[in-house]
């Protein structure tokens, strides 16, 4: 696979003539803190040994469902410090931690903890999606993913299953640090 550079002013533009997409680097907006933020979190340090086969990217049973979805690409940005590309997309919370690409991986490389690494860093920068903090205020009301409702008291029932408690705290979230909230 060849790659073509060009240097336009502050900017480097960057095509694999396998990809269908130029991605564009702005020297500017690089953050050279990105990469070290990302390595002091648990499986954060694996970053350094992926020398970017894309056997990852390969073997995501994600990107069956989205072809855009690339941790290869995820992992390049967030080593070149394209923190601003990085943690504004929704592609680092999609992972599911499958571990396809951690069996697969020549280098021994654990993918889906470095997503959790990166996760890590945007939850700490106070990026968070709306569905995960959701996912969070419903643990703390309710102490399940979601509220119950007669509906599922009334199946449960149906199925000669016991009725639950609607809110069941199981343990104690801290919002602030789960969510980085500054207030």
């Amino acid at each position: 696979m060849g790659i073509s550079s060009q240097i336009l002013g502050e900017k480097v533009v960057r095509l694999a003539e396998s990809d269908t997409e130029k991605t564009v680097v702005e020297a500017e907006k690089l953050d050279p803190t990105f990469l070290r933020k990302i390595l002091r979190h648990p499986g954060g340090e694996q970053i350094l040994v992926c020398f970017q086969c894309g056997v990852c990217s390969s073997s995501c049973p994600l990107r069956l469902i989205n072809p855009e979805y690339n941790p290869r690409k995820i992992v390049k940005k967030a080593i070149l410090g394209m923190k601003d590309q990085v943690l504004s997309s929704d592609f680092v919370w999609f992972c599911a931690d499958c571990n396809a690409c951690t069996e697969r991986c020549p280098q021994g490389v654990n993918p889906s903890e470095v997503m959790k690494a990166i996760k890590n860093v945007a939850i700490e920068e106070g990026i968070v999606p709306a569905a995960v903090k959701k996912i969070v205020e419903n643990l703390e009301e309710h102490g399940r993913l979601y509220p119950l409702e007669d509906f599922n008291q009334e199946e449960r029932e149906m199925l000669d299953l016991p009725e639950l408690e609607p809110d069941v705290k199981v343990f104690k979230i801290d919002r602030k640090k789960l969510l980085g909230d500054k207030t």
